[in-house]
Order: structure tokens, then C-alpha cells, then sequence
């Protein structure tokens, strides 16, 4: 089951453009600030929000390098 939730992640990026894409990075790296400064107050119980929060940054910069590669090759092969 956590394989399927993953893909269905995955593939729900994959649908954004490139600038939604940018906008959602930006907010998970809020996000990861917002819960490691929680976390360091004591006001988060919930320790495994950090490791989803990286992980999700870690899909989308993943996406986003995917894209560049796919544009240089583009360019590299003239299509």
C-alpha cells in the first residue's frame, strides 16, 4: 500500500508545471523550517514529520532535475 500512496505522490507532481513545481518546493522548505523549529520547542510530538517533509523536498528536486536532463537532451539531440 505505501508504494501505490508513493507513486500516486509522485505522479501528482509530475502533473505541475514547472513553476507550480518551483512554488511547492518552496513551500515544503517552509514547511521543514516551520517543524525542525517546533521540534526544537517542543511544541511537535510528531517526529516523523521531518523525514516526510525531506522526503517530499527530495521528490521534487528529483522532478526538477529529471526536467533539466530531459530539456539538455533535447537540445543536445536537436528535438
Amino acid at each position: 500500500m505505501a508504494g501505490r500512496k508513493t507513486k500516486e505522490r509522485a505522479e501528482g507532481l509530475r502533473a505541475l508545471s514547472d513553476e507550480k513545481l518551483a512554488e511547492e518546493l518552496h513551500e515544503s522548505y517552509r514547511r521543514l523550517f516551520t517543524v525542525r523549529l517546533q521540534m526544537s520547542t517542543r511544541q511537535q510530538s510528531n517526529t516523523t514529520e521531518e523525514p516526510k517533509v525531506k522526503r517530499q523536498i527530495a521528490r521534487i528536486r528529483t522532478l526538477q532535475r529529471e526536467r533539466e536532463l530531459a530539456a539538455a537532451y533535447a537540445v543536445h539531440t536537436g528535438r
